[in-house]
């Protein structure tokens, strides 16, 4: 098999502004001279995971939720496949990596409205142990999302850490993308930009 697009540009600008807004918002959750980034942080990763859910119908191919949003069966075989060391072959996210990917968008977006209304004193202690709780839980998907990326680099023998970088990974020509979406990667960029100004404000 030939290296193919597979990614395309709002998939793989969105992962890693989901990555470093998770990353600023968890170094800076504790300390009250740096809520304000921590809000603005929180709130790119609200608005990384709504677009995604947006591009999860939209989007294309293998960014869709119909690729790769399978029942639970699908998810055990592909992990069993995993024991055996003879991995299932998928070209865009395997069934295990859909459901991690499905937990990340909500935790993110629920861990962030909940950061919004105790940033404008909505609620009560309540809210913050859920917003705390919530962050944990995406910090618990994160590693395990994580350890499937090396185990899966190891035994299907492809870097799936710079497939996110360059888009490619191993399959039939026929199966490529045909368009990186430059134009939807730009308006990521701005709807992440504003969601977390409007957040801030």
């Amino acid at each position: 098999m030939n290296k193919i697009l597979v990614w395309d540009w709002p998939v793989r600008i969105g992962h890693w502004l989901l990555v470093g807004g998770f990353i600023l918002a968890w170094l800076t959750g504790d300390g009250e001279s740096w809520r304000l980034v921590h809000v603005l942080a929180g709130g790119s990763v609200v608005g990384v995971a709504s677009f995604r859910l947006f591009w999860g119908f939209w989007g294309s191919r293998y960014a869709r939720f119909a690729d790769f949003v399978r029942g639970p069966q699908a998810a055990r075989r592909y992990l069993l496949s995993l024991l055996k060391l003879q991995p299932e072959h998928h070209v865009g996210h395997n069934p295990a990596g859909g459901w991690a990917i499905v937990l990340l968008l909500g935790l993110g977006i629920a861990t962030g409205l909940a950061g919004w209304c105790i940033y404008n004193d909505i609620g009560s202690d309540v809210l913050e142990e859920l917003h705390e709780g919530l962050a944990t839980a995406m910090l618990g998907v994160v590693f395990v999302h994580i350890a499937g990326v090396v185990s899966g680099s190891v035994l299907h023998g492809e870097n799936l850490v710079r497939a996110m970088v360059d888009g490619k990974k191993a399959g039939l020509p026929q199966n490529a993308i045909r368009s990186a979406h430059p134009l939807a990667a730009l308006v990521l960029l701005l709807w992440v930009a504003s969601a977390a100004w409007w957040l801030a404000r």
